[in-house]
């Protein structure tokens, strides 16, 4: 859910209140700080959520309006790499049948092996390049656009090259 003053991107369990944020949910600035203080080298996060708050995969306070564009993601560390559900202005949604988001249930499938590059691994950008088409797929069954994004810090661009599986 994004807040509607300061526009952070928060992340709203499902007994959480988008109408009390600070209570109730946790913003991405800080999920990215913590994981940024892990000691670890590099740190993969997958996002099956959008922040549109059009609709989807996201919650709105009652009374306000969607802020498509809007959205304080924070910055992202040197050391993650993030693979979101689609680009911030847009509505992830579901396969129902599956009872997944489009994206988690992609991410699955990839992960399992789909997603094998040239060599027969499973790398963070050919999971990426698996899951982008599907997806976009998937959504326009329902009449909307859903991109997944790849976030990474330009020096960090070998992080797309992270053997997964």
């Amino acid at each position: 859910a994004p807040d509607p003053k300061s526009n952070q991107a928060y992340l709203v369990s499902v007994d959480g209140d988008p109408e009390d944020l600070d209570s109730t949910a946790y913003p991405i600035k800080q999920l990215y700080a913590k994981l940024d203080g892990l000691k670890v080298r590099q740190v993969i996060v997958a996002l099956d959520s959008c922040f549109s708050g059009a609709g989807g995969r996201s919650v709105l306070a009652k009374g306000t309006r969607p802020l498509v564009g809007k959205i304080d993601m924070g910055t992202l560390p040197d050391k993650l790499v993030a693979l979101t559900a689609s680009d911030k202005s847009q509505i992830s949604g579901p396969i129902e049948e599956q009872g997944h988001g489009a994206f988690t249930y992609y991410l699955l499938k990839g992960l399992e092996g789909a997603a094998k590059d040239g060599s027969g691994a499973v790398t963070v950008q050919s999971l990426y390049d698996y899951l982008t088409p599907k997806v976009q797929d998937a959504a326009r069954l329902h009449n909307r656009d859903q991109t997944p994004q790849l976030l990474y810090v330009g020096a960090r661009a070998e992080a797309a090259r992270i053997q997964l599986r």
